[in-house]
C-alpha cells in the first residue's frame, strides 16, 4: 500500500483530482497564488527541457559511432511517416463521420484567471529545437573526429541531467499538474466548454487509441518482440502528458518508463525518446486534422476538398517535426497552413485554437506513448542490421 501511495502514477492522479476539486471552490485570492505557483514551476520545467535534450541525445549519438547518421535518418523517416499516416487516417474518418455529427458551437463563457502576482522569468538557455540541432551536430562531430574527451564530457553531463530530473523535476510534477487542472477547473474549461464538443473529442480519442494500437502492432511485428512489454510501462508518462499538455515537460518521465522495458535497447531509448518527443507528434496531428475539418463544416458549410486535405496532411507532417513540444505547439506552428491551405479566416483560426486546447492533453499523451513504439522499431532495426550496443547508463529516476 505504501509503495502504491508513493508511486508516480498515484501522485499524478491525485494531483488531477485535487486540482479539479480545488478549482471549483477556491476564491480569487487563492487562485492568484495557484496561478503564480504554476507559472514558476512551469518556468523551471521549461528551463530544464533543452538540458535534457542535450544531455540524452548528444551522448547517445556518440555511443552509436559510425552508425549515428544512418539511425538519425531512419528515426526521422519513421516519425514523419507515422504523423502523416495518422493525418490520413483522421482525414478518412472526417469525411465518413463529420457530415453525420450534430455539434453545438454555443459554449458557455469562461471565467478569467487572475494575473500572476509576480513573474519569475527563467528563460531557456536556448530553444528546444536549437538544443535538438546542437545535440545532433555535436554528437555527430564528436563521432567523426573520435574526440574521446568530448564523449566523456557528454557522458558526465548526462549523469548531471539525470540527477536534476530525479531530484527536482519528478518531485514537482504532481504539484504542477494539480495547479494546471485547478486553473482549468476555475476557468470552467472542464465543466462548461468540454461537453459542447464531447462528440468530436471522443472520436479523436478513439482515433488516438486506434493509431497507438497500429503503431505497437507494427513495431512488434517488425522487431519480433512483445510490444506490451513497452506499452505497459507508459502509464506514468501518459498521465504526465495529460496533466502538462507538453511533450517536452513529459520527457523525463517518458525516459524512465521506456528504460524499464526489457525489450528496448538502452542506447536506443537514450537516443530515440528525446528525439521523438520533439519530432513525432502523431496524436496532435491526428487531432488537428479532424478538428480543422469539423470547423470547416461548422463555419463554412462544407468539408475541404480531398486534394486540399492531402496537401495539408503532407505539409503538416513536416511542420510537426519543427513544432515546439509545448501546449498547443503543433497548431501554433501550423497556423500558416491553416490560413494558407485551408483558407481559414480569423473566426476559424480562433475556434481552432479554442477547441484544440480542449483536447491537447490527450493528443500529447498519444504523441508520448507512440514514441515507445517507434523506439521499439529502432531497436528492431539495429538488431536486424547487427549494430552493436555501445554504452549503457542506468536511470536513477524514481
Amino acid at each position: 500500500m505504501k509503495k502504491l501511495l508513493n508511486s508516480l502514477p498515484f501522485r499524478l492522479l491525485l494531483g488531477i483530482v485535487v486540482g479539479v476539486l480545488l478549482g471549483q471552490v477556491f476564491p480569487l485570492g487563492a487562485m492568484k497564488v495557484v496561478v503564480t505557483l504554476q507559472y514558476i514551476m512551469g518556468q523551471l520545467i521549461t528551463f530544464c527541457v533543452p538540458l535534457i535534450v542535450i544531455g540524452f541525445i548528444a551522448p547517445s549519438i556518440t555511443r552509436l559511432g559510425k552508425n549515428a547518421s544512418r539511425l538519425l535518418g531512419v528515426a526521422i523517416v519513421i516519425a514523419y511517416t507515422s504523423s502523416v499516416c495518422a493525418a490520413f487516417m483522421s482525414t478518412g474518418a472526417g469525411y465518413a463521420l463529420i457530415p453525420h455529427l450534430s455539434i453545438d458551437t454555443e459554449v458557455a463563457g469562461l471565467r478569467e484567471l487572475p494575473e500572476v502576482v509576480f513573474e519569475l522569468n527563467i528563460p531557456q538557455i536556448m530553444s528546444v529545437m536549437s538544443a535538438l540541432v546542437l545535440s545532433v551536430l555535436v554528437g555527430l562531430a564528436a563521432t567523426w573526429t573520435n574526440s574521446k574527451l568530448t564523449c566523456d564530457l557528454l557522458g558526465e553531463f548526462q549523469n548531471i541531467v539525470l540527477s536534476v530530473v530525479s531530484k527536482i523535476i519528478i518531485p514537482i510534477l504532481p504539484f504542477y499538474i494539480a495547479a494546471t487542472f485547478c486553473n482549468l477547473s476555475y476557468e470552467g474549461m472542464i465543466t462548461h466548454q468540454l461537453p459542447a464538443f464531447i462528440q468530436i473529442i471522443l472520436i479523436v480519442m478513439a482515433g488516438h487509441y486506434i493509431w497507438l494500437a497500429v503503431l505497437y502492432l507494427l513495431a512488434g511485428a517488425y522487431s519480433g518482440k512483445n510490444p506490451w512489454e513497452v506499452l505497459r510501462h507508459y502509464g506514468p508518462a501518459y498521465l504526465t502528458a495529460v496533466g502538462t499538455m507538453s511533450s517536452a515537460a513529459t520527457l523525463a518521465v517518458a525516459l524512465d518508463c521506456a528504460r524499464k522495458s526489457k525489450v528496448l535497447r538502452k542506447d536506443m531509448v537514450n537516443f530515440g525518446i528525446p528525439l521523438f518527443a520533439n519530432i513525432h507528434l502523431c496524436g496532435s496531428v491526428l487531432t488537428e486534422v479532424f478538428f480543422c475539418m469539423t470547423i470547416s463544416k461548422i463555419l463554412y458549410g462544407e468539408l475541404p476538398g480531398v486534394g486540399t486535405m492531402i496537401l495539408f496532411c503532407v505539409l503538416l507532417g513536416i511542420f510537426a517535426i519543427g513544432a515546439p513540444g509545448v501546449p498547443g505547439g503543433t497548431v501554433m506552428a501550423s497556423l500558416g497552413l491553416i490560413t494558407g491551405v485551408l483558407m481559414f479566416d480569423d473566426a476559424g483560426t480562433a475556434l481552432m485554437l479554442a477547441i484544440f486546447a480542449l483536447q491537447d492533453s490527450f493528443g500529447t499523451a498519444c504523441n508520448i506513448t507512440g514514441d515507445g513504439a517507434l523506439t521499439l522499431m529502432l531497436t528492431g532495426y539495429v538488431e536486424k542490421h547487427h549494430i552493436q550496443e555501445n554504452g549503457n547508463l542506468e536511470s536513477p529516476i524514481l
